[in-house]
């Protein structure tokens, strides 16, 4: 008779926990997705500052007339994306303010003391490293359970890899 109530009693405790377990572990993967849902929106409005910022520096030193082509075109890509990465901002009740972060600006500040191919090799260069973190922070987007961040995520990739890809062929090019 003892051993059939400690089964039970084990059978009701394994329940209970099991219950508990699951619960539990939803609640932190939606926790977890939210957070990176957040991390990503920020990351991303962050990133497509700096990089519209440094493309409009392109503009009006650089005379390589791919530079400053690619540079156009993240303005403008970065700025659409920046519209999407604003609504899932606004979605989320994200009121902090946008702003380049203190590591991009001193790039930024770097970037400005340089001239001529030295300015196009290094703006080039920062435009790889960033989009190579891009790809990652858009790619990790794309498995977000949030269907709003997985599509902008998701739309948006091909063009920040295509971006990655022509900076690194410029690169490549240049003398």
């Amino acid at each position: 008779m003892k051993n059939l109530i400690y089964l039970a009693a084990g059978m009701i405790f394994l329940f209970f926990a099991q219950g508990c377990q699951d619960k539990k572990g939803k609640n932190y993967n939606q926790i977890n997705d939210d957070q990176d849902g957040i991390a990503f929106i920020k990351n991303g409005i962050e990133g497509g500052l700096m990089e519209i910022k440094a493309s409009g520096m392109v503009i009006t030193k650089s005379n390589n007339h791919r530079v400053i082509s690619l540079a156009k075109m993240i303005i403008d890509d970065h700025t659409q994306f920046g519209d999407d990465l604003e609504k899932l901002k606004a979605d989320k009740k994200i009121t902090e303010a946008d702003s380049i972060s203190p590591a991009h600006q001193v790039q930024l500040n770097d970037l400005e003391k340089k001239k001529g191919a030295e300015f196009d090799k290094a703006y080039l260069q920062m435009i790889v490293v960033d989009h190579e973190g891009a790809v990652k922070l858009f790619t990790s987007a794309t498995a977000n359970t949030d269907s709003k961040i997985k599509k902008v995520a998701s739309q948006n990739l091909p063009t920040i890899k295509m971006h990655l890809d022509s900076a690194n062929a410029i690169c490549v090019g240049l003398k």
